[in-house]
């Protein structure tokens, strides 16, 4: 155990600040710092406000993180951070911080992809993941579909939704209904008290001729807002147990019905679920059970590790430092639109599998850049 890299890994995409520090797949502190809180009379996650609280919050995350692990900061082999995708200016707290700790340590600095560290998490609950992993990632902003024939260099975008991701789509019913932000724990916790099959509301893009794997939640969100304002038009009191449980049935339903879909056409016999929609119970119910009809071995990580947060960047850098990954340049950017494609951001002049170096491979704008010259100037 001791020979595994011990990696620390900072995560910053949004509202919560997370640090986690792993031991080859062993995770041995998940530090966090929400500031859901201080979002939740918006209705919405602030940016400005986000970034500010990773601001105040990101050492002393990390000097907690630290000493969960019983391990000194000289220890590591390595710091990763999320590079992207995400709010710009909370992932520049975030990225600017690991370069910081990085360049004071003199230990090599990963930028690492959000989305492909959601799917590497679920090696420290459930071990090395097969390859390739089919992925179906939901969370407030993303609800992908993606093939991983390996994780640190090659991750595949099979579908995605084009319009709100499911935990959007979860958040704005919530609203609706009155319950507050964030909408998918309460609406998750309502819903056991409903019917799923009380009202039928509309599975979007499962049509013969829809994209097989892409997802539609808005026209769902609005056929239930609807649905919601006739019945208040009519003086009639909402159900608000049946439209969550029926709600949350129809995005459920698309969910796993186009991951298993995707697992059976691609050959995979493996599907592992990540995202903060993740840890909604009846998601994780229904897929057990196509899974086990269509004998697919179905991974989720515990809740806790579904949501955002550092011990899955961890994970991935911790993968990156086993397999000799090239390391990321002091000139690493926070890049908010970073694909998936690219699983972590290394150095200029390093190859990626379709043999562009990543700093000519697309036009995103860089917000923030520093050179190890200037870094404490």
């Amino acid at each position: 155990m001791a020979d595994e890299p011990l990696v620390l890994g900072i995560e910053t995409s949004c509202d919560e600040t997370g640090v986690g520090i792993v031991r080859g797949h062993t995770l041995l502190a998940d530090s966090i710092a929400s500031s859901v809180d201080e979002h939740a009379r918006f209705g919405g996650v602030v940016p400005e406000v986000a970034s500010r609280a990773h601001l105040e919050a990101m050492v002393p995350t990390i000097q907690r993180a630290l000493k969960e692990a019983g391990v000194a900061a000289s220890d590591l082999d390595g710091i990763a951070v999320t590079a992207g995708p995400g709010l710009a200016g909370a992932l520049l707290v975030g990225t600017s911080a690991a370069k910081a700790y990085a360049y004071a340590l003199g230990k090599p600095l990963y930028g690492v992809n959000h989305l492909a560290s959601h799917i590497c998490v679920d090696q420290l609950e459930h071990g090395a993941l097969p390859e390739p992993t089919m992925a179906l990632l939901v969370s407030g902003g993303h609800s992908s579909l993606l093939l991983a024939p390996d994780i640190t260099s090659d991750v595949r975008p099979l579908g995605s939704t084009i319009d709100d991701a499911a935990g959007e789509a979860f958040d704005k019913v919530a609203r609706v209904l009155n319950l507050g932000f964030p909408g998918g724990p309460v609406i998750d916790r309502m819903a056991r008290e409903g019917d799923p099959e009380a009202i039928a509301f509309p599975r979007g893009l499962t049509g013969s001729r829809d994209p097989k794997y892409d997802f539609s939640f808005s026209g769902l969100k609005t056929a239930v807002a609807r649905w919601i304002e006739a019945k208040r038009a009519a003086g009639e009191e909402v159900p608000v147990a049946d439209v969550s449980a029926s709600f949350q049935e129809a995005v459920v339903d698309v969910l796993t019905r186009k991951a298993v879909r995707a697992c059976k056409d691609h050959g995979v016999d493996h599907l592992m679920i990540g995202g903060g929609v993740a840890a909604n119970s009846r998601l994780r119910a229904m897929a057990e059970r196509r899974c086990e009809d269509a004998g697919i071995t179905l991974r989720v990580p515990r809740p806790k590790l579904c949501t955002d947060n550092g011990a899955m960047v961890a994970a991935l850098g911790a993968e990156m430092v086993a397999r000799n990954r090239p390391h990321s340049a002091w000139e690493l950017s926070a890049d908010s639109s970073l694909p998936v494609t690219e699983p972590h951001v290394p150095a200029p002049g390093h190859e990626h599998r379709h043999g562009v170096p990543h700093s000519h491979q697309h036009g995103h704008d860089h917000v923030h850049e520093v050179s190890k010259d200037n870094l404490y100037s």
